[in-house]
């Protein structure tokens, strides 16, 4: 017998029915808790269905964001074959039937049915560093969202109450400048204090840099505060949160500090992480995101399943003797993948500096351009050619990935 277990995963809890073949359904469907009890049930279940059917049996779930995990931990520690399932596959194997009966008891029988119906592959596990890599590449683009939103509402604000602040320092969100900010946030602030108070307040905050330049920021601060047209600020509050802005700023900033250097240590002993930096136009951050993202290169047997899970595979749709000549990418794959790539290629295809010795110019990843220059001579629109270059892109990194082997630019 070829026993199956179908798990319909929600939030805190699973719904639960067992075939112990094709067609031969086992015991009534019932629910768990994802808490002790509730997996030891499970674990006493299929030991039962082991029993019955002479022969350990698989599990099948849906991918359900992070609800899933508690149950896929388990299933680990007890040595359990699992099969995660695309909800698309699922959607479309529920849909099949006449009836529209949608609850969990109904899901979990098909996802069972499923498991007989389609050639489903079990689950090739990710490597524990590289899950704590994706882990910590995720969260640093969480908090680089908020971040960047938090200082659109602090560059707001500034024009509220003192816009000639801006242009005082190289950039307006250096330690330095928030840390000048937060001390002196008003133009009445600025020249209640002296020349020397303010250059002696920006030196301490910056001791990487001479007096001098501190004098010169001092000078440009005066400047500023009387060019100001808000020399009197009659509303409090902005003053309030401009400093709480000020201070959550420079909070992101430490905290993308500390995962950077994290993933940084983390990535300095993970392989692929070195042979992904060896195409040109990928640095550090969209090395560590790409191979997060991918996980082992084994869980993909050819290139074309790597083009597939990023979600730039064109789409094909034919109907009688129609078929459809524009075709935009599925992007059903890891949109964090697929923004990593296209930046990748941006960077790639972008002109370097100029050799000293003559005046042209060289690509950064010179075969990655020539590509996409190509592409461009078919008359291919921008957005065209880069999806095709990251296409390009994505069937190297899965050969140099499968063969351990460094990118050689061929000049």
């Amino acid at each position: 017998m070829n026993p199956v277990i179908g798990l319909d995963v929600s939030k805190g809890e699973s719904q639960i029915q067992a075939f112990l073949d094709k067609g031969k359904p086992y015991r009534k469907n019932f629910s768990i808790k994802h808490d002790i009890k509730g997996l030891g049930n499970l674990l006493e279940f299929l030991h039962e269905v082991e029993k019955s059917a002479n022969n350990q049996p698989t599990v099948v779930l849906e991918s359900t964001g992070h609800y899933h995990y508690p149950v896929i931990q388990f299933l680990e520690e007890q040595k359990y074959v699992y099969i995660i399932v695309n909800p698309l596959i699922s959607h479309r194997a529920k849909s099949s039937s006449l009836r529209k009966v949608k609850t969990d008891a109904v899901d979990a029988y098909h996802l069972c049915e499923l498991f007989y119906k389609e050639e489903l592959e079990p689950y090739k596990k990710r490597g524990v560093q590289l899950l704590n890599l994706r882990n910590l590449t995720r969260q640093q683009e969480s908090i680089a969202e908020i971040s960047a939103k938090t200082k659109i509402q602090l560059h707001s604000l500034l024009d509220q109450v003192f816009p000639e602040y801006r242009g005082v320092f190289g950039s307006l969100y250096s330690r330095v400048s928030l840390l000048t900010l937060l001390a002196f946030p008003t133009s009445e602030a600025v020249l209640s204090a002296s020349e020397s108070e303010l250059s002696e307040k920006i030196s301490s905050l910056c001791k990487s840099r001479s007096d001098l330049w501190a004098q010169e920021r001092a000078k440009k601060l005066k400047k500023a505060a009387l060019r100001n047209p808000f020399q009197n600020n009659l509303y409090q509050s902005n003053i309030f949160n401009l400093e709480m802005l000020v201070n959550l700023v420079l909070q992101y900033q430490e905290h993308l500090s500390k995962i950077a250097n994290e993933i940084d240590s983390l990535a300095k002993e993970i392989e692929e992480y070195h042979i992904l930096q060896s195409i040109p136009g990928i640095g550090e951050k969209i090395a560590a995101t790409i191979i997060s993202e991918i996980g082992e290169i084994d869980r993909f047997n050819n290139a074309k399943k790597l083009v597939a899970f990023a979600g730039v595979d064109p789409s094909v749709y034919s109907s009688g003797k129609f078929t459809a000549s524009v075709n935009r990418i599925t992007k059903r794959g890891s949109n964090r993948l697929r923004h990593a790539l296209y930046m990748a290629v941006q960077s790639g295809i972008r002109d370097a500096r100029k050799k000293k010795t003559t005046d042209e110019i060289i690509a950064r990843n010179k075969r990655l351009r020539e590509f996409y220059d190509k592409k461009r001579e078919e008359g291919k629109s921008f957005r065209v050619a880069v999806i095709a270059c990251v296409n390009k892109l994505l069937h190297w990194i899965y050969a140099l990935l499968k063969s351990r082997t460094t990118f050689q630019d061929i000049a």
